[in-house]
């Protein structure tokens, strides 16, 4: 079955009402609107007011530096005609010709100097207590030598003999030093005592008042040939 509409109460025949009454209404509202937009605007400036603050200004001092003394400047002069001052990679030619410099500008003086004098210990030839060898005396030594001496070679062969005498120092270390000949048949056996006394051992050197002092001893050594 099919269902009729009323035409009076059909909507569509009432849209361009609808239409209109919107229209209207949108137009109201854009009149209002720009009615509200347009009012005055105030602004009201509230003064903030307080009691009265004294302020006190300091003035900013800075502390005063020390006196500095401005240094000093000393004037150095240049012997410009004997000096010249160049860059190091400048190549110097120049020769300084020593014959510029005559005899009467270099003075020589002569200084005399004293000779040092040297003060030698004196030397003994008898004190309170004796140098020894080995614990023994001279005669001890004079057994030691003997055992160390040799016959000179050249000596033998030409038949020198005889008596060498020797005089020498007992030092204060011990040592045999200051050896002179007295006496002697040939150098050849000067030479040969030297060496042997030159080896001799230590000696306990000798004393007086209880100190150590030089002493001197003088030894007669027979060279016989056999």
């Amino acid at each position: 079955m099919e269902i009729k509409k009323n035409p009076k109460v059909d909507l569509q025949n009432r849209k361009g009402i609808f239409l209109e009454i919107g229209l209207i209404i949108s137009l109201a509202l854009c009149v209002v609107a720009f009615s509200v937009g347009q009012s005055k605007k105030t602004i009201e400036i509230i003064e903030v007011s307080g009691p009265e603050v004294d302020v006190d200004l300091v003035e900013i001092t800075k502390p005063e530096q020390p006196k500095t003394e401005a240094p000093v400047k000393q004037a150095v002069k240049l012997i410009t005609n004997m000096i010249n001052i160049v860059d190091n990679e400048t190549k110097i030619e120049e020769e300084v010709d020593f014959i510029d410099f005559t005899e009467d500008e270099i003075v020589v003086e002569e200084i005399e100097v004293a000779p040092e004098e040297i003060e030698e210990e004196p030397v003994f030839l008898k004190v309170e207590v004796m140098p020894s060898f080995m614990g023994g005396d001279l005669n001890t030594f004079r057994t030691w030598f003997q055992g160390e001496f040799k016959i000179p070679a050249i000596a033998a062969e030409n038949g020198i003999q005889g008596t060498v005498v020797m005089k020498f120092v007992i030092e204060k270390d011990g040592s045999v030093g200051n050896i002179e000949f007295l006496q002697s048949p040939d150098k050849v056996y000067e030479d040969e005592a030297r060496r042997v006394l030159m080896k001799s051992p230590r000696w306990t050197p000798g004393r007086q008042r209880d100190q150590l002092v030089r002493v001197y001893y003088i030894l007669p050594i027979v060279c016989k040939l056999q």
